[in-house]
């Protein structure tokens, strides 16, 4: 997969609409830093390209023939956390879909979904959000980020452990919960550091041993298990 601080971001279109598909492609492609390389009529094939193809992001329609989006999305980011050790290494999979149903949007987050916008999102909204997970960093669409924390949280009573922490394989640092807090807020990793007074790579190794010690993929499952804990709330 390319670097997309080196080149542009390689973009692979999954959704079983082609008009969609090529209205996205005509999108994307006038923005030099993006490159569509790339087209899928359903979730198998998505994961199929996927794996062929090596994009840095996937935009990925949930509701499609066969395989849906949220299973393949399961299956994309099930490899990439295995991946050249676990690095996280792999397509990040922005979520975008017609639908804003709480259901859904849990679901595709609980995939692994890095991010989440809807269709009625502008243009803008989807380049920058493109450009956002590729970075590395977490979405969710601004309408449906209240909703989807009061989900999160209706649904921590009936997994949450007791005093919120039995799941870390071991404890968190101060630092380390400080950062998960901050993730908790809807932080990027540059304001993160800004908060917290820290770099920018000190930060990311903080989210990594955060996921290592909860077991959990990546920065938007560390944020569920952080709620469903009641690590945070």
């Amino acid at each position: 997969m390319s670097d997309p601080a080196s080149g542009p971001i390689r973009v692979l279109l999954a959704d079983d609409d082609i008009l969609v598909r090529q209205g996205l492609r005509v999108l994307l492609e006038v923005h030099p830093d993006l490159a569509v390389v790339g087209e899928a009529a359903d979730g198998a094939e998505a994961v199929a390209r996927a794996a062929a193809l090596r994009p840095d992001v996937i935009v990925m329609d949930v509701r499609m023939p066969g395989t849906d989006g949220i299973a393949a999305t399961r299956t994309i980011t099930a490899a990439r956390s295995t991946a050249a050790g676990g690095d996280g290494a792999g397509p990040r999979v922005l979520v975008l879909t017609t639908f804003d149903l709480d259901e859904i949007v849990f679901d595709a987050l609980e995939a692994g979904a890095d991010g989440f916008l809807l269709k009625r999102s502008t243009p803008e909204e989807l380049v920058d959000g493109i450009r956002t997970v590729a970075a590395g960093e977490a979405l969710i669409a601004p309408a449906i980020t209240r909703r989807f924390l009061a989900e999160v949280a209706r649904r921590r009573a009936g997994a949450a452990t007791p005093g919120g922490t039995a799941a870390l394989a071991s404890p968190l640092t101060e630092r380390e919960a400080d950062v998960l807090r901050c993730l908790a807020d809807g932080l990027s990793n540059a304001e993160i550091a800004a908060r917290l007074m820290i770099g920018h790579e000190t930060v990311k190794t903080h989210i990594k041993r955060i996921c290592m010690k909860t077991a959990t993929r990546d920065r938007t499952q560390a944020v569920v298990w952080a709620y469903r804990t009641g690590f945070v709330s």
